[in-house]
């Protein structure tokens, strides 16, 4: 399959660089407005063509497929064009600015019978699929909360705010571990350096009393990357930042009972073993383009599908709205 990749910032050398080792898949163009980045691009690709123009990749007839990876109020227009050409998508997260402009993607693509992922790189690690693994045969029965940190000092992003740059990483996660829709959602922050807002949170309400929250900063003196998850007969605690044993789950739990005729509530605690499962040791991004050709080659919908990116984006939009309106609730 031959690529064109539009971006090569931060992210875009990472891509490039799983593209061109991965079988089945060749990188034909980069296009990039930077001159800086272009030279480093053409320094360590001299066989790959390096242009400014991303619509000069974006039309030739050798490529097969855009790889989106540039600031997302550019998403849709790389998108679209990418599909009104004929090319299958992939795109950094989040999706797109609006769930409009998401809408009109997925049709578009449903349309033209092209394929568009989402760059939900986290879905593709052994501890989320670990993760997800024990939630759907029932290790930790009926769930009751998910509650994320992801927070370090930097990187100011100039163009969105802490909650458009890090919370898609949790709900694309969240989306895919509790595979429902959220009902509302309130969301507080505020911004103190350049406009944006650089610390958040968000809550999230789903169906069945499960509920999510989402802490996300950019001025953390310390890096944390913690999830929690709580259900009824186990609980998981997720530490990306640790070598081994990422993923621990704690056999540790509350029943209540109640005695007929007694108004108070019996609790009893349960705390038992800590075991640590063993993780598939995976670059993620690799897995996550070599599904992407996979994908393509078989028909197959992917799971971090355009309609995947739209829900992300439909949950910023409300928190947005939400953070607006300093924490009212908004129903989806």
């Amino acid at each position: 399959m031959n690529f064109g990749v539009i971006g090569y910032g931060y992210w875009g050398p990472n891509i490039v660089r799983n593209l061109v080792s991965l079988e089945g898949s060749q990188v034909c163009a980069i296009a990039e407005i930077s001159p800086a980045a272009r030279v480093r691009a053409q320094k360590a690709y001299p066989g790959i063509k390096v242009t400014a123009n991303a619509f000069e990749v974006i039309t030739s007839p050798e490529i097969d497929a855009i790889a989106v990876i540039s600031p997302v109020w550019t998403h849709y227009e790389l998108a679209k064009a990418a599909l009104e050409n004929g090319k299958h998508v992939f795109v950094e997260k989040p999706f797109t600015s609006t769930a409009a402009q998401g809408e009109e993607l997925v049709n578009l693509a449903l349309q033209k019978n092209l394929t568009i992922m989402v760059d939900h790189t986290f879905l593709f690690t052994g501890a989320v699929k670990r993760i997800a693994g024990l939630i759907e045969e029932g290790a930790l029965g009926n769930l009751y909360y998910y509650d994320s940190t992801r927070v370090n000092l930097g990187l100011f992003q100039h163009d969105i705010n802490v909650l458009w740059d890090l919370a898609p990483h949790d709900l694309s996660i969240m989306d895919y571990l509790i595979k429902a829709n959220p009902e509302a959602i309130v969301a507080t922050g505020e911004g103190h350096l350049n406009g944006h807002e650089d610390v958040a949170f968000m809550t999230l309400y789903f169906p069945q009393k499960v509920i999510a929250h989402i802490n996300v900063n950019w001025l953390s003196p310390v890096k944390v990357r913690t999830t929690l998850i709580g259900g009824e007969k186990r609980m998981l605690v997720w530490n990306d930042l640790e070598a081994d044993e990422k993923v621990k789950l704690y056999d540790k739990g509350v029943q209540i009972t109640s005695r007929e005729g007694v108004y108070d509530l019996l609790v009893s605690y349960r705390s038992g073993d800590m075991w640590a499962p063993q993780l598939e040791q995976v670059e993620a991004l690799r897995e996550e383009l070599s599904y992407f050709v996979s994908c393509v080659s078989s028909g197959q919908t992917p799971h971090n599908d355009g309609q995947a990116g739209l829900r992300v984006v439909r949950m910023l939009e409300a928190a947005t709205n939400s953070l607006n309106k300093r924490g009212a609730l908004v129903y989806l």
